[in-house]
């Protein structure tokens, strides 16, 4: 992989990976765009605990544009787009828009009570553009490509967490306007936060619970080998990956991916399993365009890297995984997220996870063997 660093006419910082070590990168930015101005701070809800990212300049932001004028395509034809060059295999860039951005700053409370803290919204927001291609998904990318935007999320992974006040790095994909995306390129977004999220201190907290209850055994090996030994819900097992719908699934159709030896995050994956994951998670992508008919538009989705918080004492017991789930429920219905879930965080789930891993198992691609790809 070759890694080049740029910059765009605004400033932000674009990175193209590029699978050959003879690709050139080198052409300049000739937009006329004024340095970006953002209005970001976190203020912490003193009920809940956790921060809120209020961000008002997002408001501006690029909404479902015509394909012949995406900012995330080639700059072709005299189109000048975010990307300056005509090709690209992977590209990350500094988001115009970003929740998070800058260095950390100190926290103050607007009333007496020191109730309504706030402080500065630090930390980054990028873009990771999969291909250069418009129409295509993360799951026509080949093996080689995916193994590509692995090490990238790895190389982002490692840069971020070395920046003032990153606690915790979060790569993660978005697809279909069901989930809300505005660009109908493939792409992905990578956040580096400032504070540990809710969701981590929550799994945090039932690791250490677990630790203590069964006198030193780890939650995510203990969880990964009970879900192996039950079986009912394994989607695909690897030698290095084990894909499974959760035994308390939340979303109609959801797939963890473990790897097989226990990581806090990209950075620490061995060859091996790098090699496999490419095969695993494509792979598990086509089932989902397939689990609601062949006639069905693509399945909208959310693929999210779980990694451990950068600098927290229980890191290394933290298991790295991935978790996908589409808000689809069945042909022409979409899960919403009612009065029991966005009210009270209580999901309902009207598919069974055994249900969702068998159908999983049932649209397999014709032929697929992962001992071919080992």
């Amino acid at each position: 992989m070759k890694k080049t660093t740029t910059r765009l006419a605004d400033g932000r910082e674009l990175v193209h990976y590029d699978s050959r070590d003879d690709a050139v990168r080198d052409t300049v930015d000739h937009r006329p765009l004024d340095a970006t101005s953002t209005a970001s701070e976190i203020r912490r809800d003193p009920l809940r605990g956790d921060w809120v990212a209020i961000a008002s300049h997002r408001q501006g932001r690029t909404y479902h544009p015509p394909a012949d004028e995406c900012p995330l395509c080639p700059s072709r034809d005299g189109r000048l787009s975010e990307i300056p060059s005509d090709d690209y295999d992977v590209v990350v860039f500094e988001n115009r828009f970003p929740s998070l951005i800058g260095p950390p700053g100190p926290q103050s409370a607007e009333d007496e009570r020191g109730l309504f803290a706030r402080r500065p919204a630090a930390g980054r927001c990028e873009v990771v553009c999969f291909t250069s291609d418009h129409d295509a998904s993360f799951a026509d990318l080949t093996p080689e490509q995916a193994a590509l935007v692995l090490e990238v999320w790895t190389d982002r992974t490692a840069e971020l967490s070395e920046l003032p006040g990153v606690e915790q790095v979060f790569c993660f994909e978005n697809r279909g306007r069901e989930i809300g995306v505005t660009l109908s390129h493939s792409h992905g977004q990578i956040y580096a936060y400032p504070f540990v999220t809710p969701r981590t201190e929550s799994t945090l907290r039932e690791l250490a619970a677990h630790r203590d209850r069964t006198g030193g055994r780890n939650l995510f090996d203990d969880v990964l080998a009970a879900e192996r030994a039950d079986a009912a819900r394994v989607v695909i097992d690897g030698d290095h990956w084990t894909a499974f719908v959760p035994h308390a699934a939340h979303w109609p159709y959801e797939v963890h991916l473990y790897p097989r030896r226990r990581v806090p995050d990209l950075t620490a994956l061995d060859d091996a399993a790098r090699a496999e994951f490419p095969h695993v998670y494509l792979e598990v992508l086509r089932r989902f365009d397939r689990v609601f008919g062949p006639d069905e538009p693509p399945t909208p989705y959310i693929s999210a890297w779980h990694q451990a918080p950068v600098h927290h004492p229980d890191r290394r017991d933290f298991g790295l995984h991935l978790e996908l789930f589409t808000v689809r429920r069945s042909k022409g219905k979409l899960k919403f997220l009612a009065g029991s879930e966005s009210g009270m965080n209580v999901f309902v789930n009207d598919v069974p996870p055994e249900t969702a891993a068998a159908r999983l198992r049932e649209v397999a691609t014709p032929g697929f063997r992962l001992t071919a790809h080992r």
